[in-house]
């Protein structure tokens, strides 16, 4: 037990004192760049929370080219700060290109975070097996010719009638994941926050691309 306390506690220092250095390049950065006073401080927080945003994102609802790609953005622009603030790059004279992107940042930060928050996460629809045909009672074969040895006077015997035949079961309903009902649950929360109204089954239906019986059933367990 005092292995795993001292290996956590050892592992949250680094990651304060990785964090910390990372904000200060950023800061130098942004300074030398133009960015004065408060905004400096502003950078930082700005691409920490993009890179801790997208990571969010992947680890909550799983490998996506949106998330990725602004994870990729916000880590390049952490890496990048911190190679240029090492004496590679002349903070006295920042060239023109380095200041028009720390500029850029705050506009491509804001529209990052704008879709990391509200674009609907893709899941492919689970295949739902198709039906069995409902087997069919074959029809009773009537006789086309009379018996030999009956005469056209004689009354020929009636026929026992068919019994029906029985009632085929109906097969339930395929069972739905459960990693679908809670993305459509998502969907539905997300439509009543935007609208106003819960959701309907068909426009649920044209949300997650399933089916309408499936629909129906997934609309079932969020009523």
């Amino acid at each position: 037990m005092a292995r795993t306390a001292l290996r956590v506690d050892a592992v949250l220092i680094q990651a304060v004192i990785a964090g910390a250095l990372s904000f200060a390049h950023l800061h130098d950065l942004a300074a030398a760049a133009g960015q004065d006073g408060w905004k400096a401080w502003a950078y930082p927080v700005s691409v920490d929370l993009l890179l801790v945003a997208s990571w969010r994102r992947l680890r909550s609802d799983g490998p996506s080219q949106l998330a990725w790609c602004w994870f990729v953005i916000a880590l390049v622009a952490s890496l990048g700060a911190n190679v240029a603030t090492a004496g590679l790059l002349d903070l006295q004279q920042v060239p023109a290109w380095l200041r028009i992107l720390v500029a850029a940042w705050p506009a491509l930060a804001f529209m990052g975070g704008t879709l990391l928050a509200h674009s609907p996460t893709d899941h492919p629809a689970p295949e739902v097996p198709a039906a069995a045909p409902d087997p069919k009672p074959a029809a009773a074969a009537e006789p086309d010719t009379i018996p030999a040895g009956v005469t056209e006077s004689e009354e020929a015997p009636a026929l026992p009638a068919a019994e029906p035949a029985p009632a085929v079961p109906v097969a339930p309903a395929p069972p739905v994941p459960a990693a679908l009902v809670d993305h459509a649950r998502k969907v539905a929360d997300d439509h009543q926050a935007r609208t106003g109204s819960p959701i309907d089954t068909d426009t649920l239906r044209a949300r997650l691309g399933v089916p309408p019986q499936l629909a129906d059933t997934i609309a079932a367990q969020l009523a």
